[in-house]
């Protein structure tokens, strides 16, 4: 594991989405701010946590399996075992990660926890979605983007608002990977919990966190030119390839996984 040091000052002011979903997820990696907002969403916000974390694992399984040795995960989120790139060198020993996000606090543990297998490598930068540009120039130090990779944005993009164009952040990222590539997308979303949309809403405006839920439509833009994998774009528990299926569950997140042609 290898990373690039940035400035690690935290802000404990406000609460950071990597920091709460570390809470929804059981972790101990968050701060009081983070545990009182967690708090105020409801019940069933760690348990569509779970099980978009379960998508995260069957889909990166999929993929090792299927051939691919690269992976670039934007908003990594605090380690959680297992992480992606245990289950994929698991699998293939020899792949390459690498992680990136916008929290001091994931770099901090980044550096204890993602820890590569000896065959392959792992490397964390501290980046913002926002400038996707800096993500590619240093991710290519690292992976070779003339083979293919796997673009993993997993529970991200809600956190991006209309005005900053989340649809031109993930193309301008999709469009620097070679045919054969894919992008592995989840995207919260309360199509299947109507009656939480704005107890969700308010929370995360009360804690001063952006966030924009998205109907199926919306999320469904993210993979435009893209070749989606069946069984298509569904809610978490609902994607499975290789795997077992899933208990069928109502779900807070669409997934998708879709191959760049």
């Amino acid at each position: 594991m290898t990373s690039e040091h940035a400035d690690t000052f935290i802000d404990t002011s406000k609460p950071h989405p990597a920091r709460v979903y570390d809470w929804l997820l059981g972790g101990k990696d968050n701060y009081l701010v983070d545990q009182e907002m967690g708090e105020k969403l409801p019940p069933e916000a760690r348990a569509n946590a779970r099980r978009n974390r379960a998508f995260m694992r069957r889909a990166a399984a999929w993929l090792a399996h299927s051939g691919i040795r690269q992976f670039l995960d934007i908003g990594t989120g605090i380690p959680t075992a297992p992480n992606l790139h245990q289950i994929v060198q698991e699998i293939a020993p020899e792949a390459r990660i690498v992680y990136a996000d916008n929290d001091p606090i994931v770099l901090r543990h980044a550096e204890a926890l993602l820890v590569s297998s000896p065959e392959g490598a792992t490397r964390y930068i501290q980046a913002d979605v926002r400038r996707p540009e800096d993500i590619l120039e240093r991710a290519r130090a690292f992976l070779d983007f003339t083979r293919p990779v796997a673009l993993s944005l997993i529970a991200l993009m809600h956190f991006i608002t209309d005005d900053e164009d989340p649809y031109a952040l993930t193309r301008t990222l999709v469009e620097a990977l070679p045919s054969g590539s894919y992008l592995v997308l989840s995207h919260g979303t309360t199509d299947e919990h109507p009656e939480l949309a704005e107890s969700v809403t308010d929370t995360y405006k009360a804690g001063r966190v952006p966030l924009r839920m998205r109907r199926r439509a919306e999320v469904e833009r993210f993979f435009d030119g893209l070749e989606l994998v069946d069984p298509g774009l569904v809610t978490a528990t609902h994607w499975y390839k290789d795997s077992p299926a899933p208990k069928q569950e109502l779900s807070g997140f669409y997934v998708g996984v879709a191959r760049v042609p």
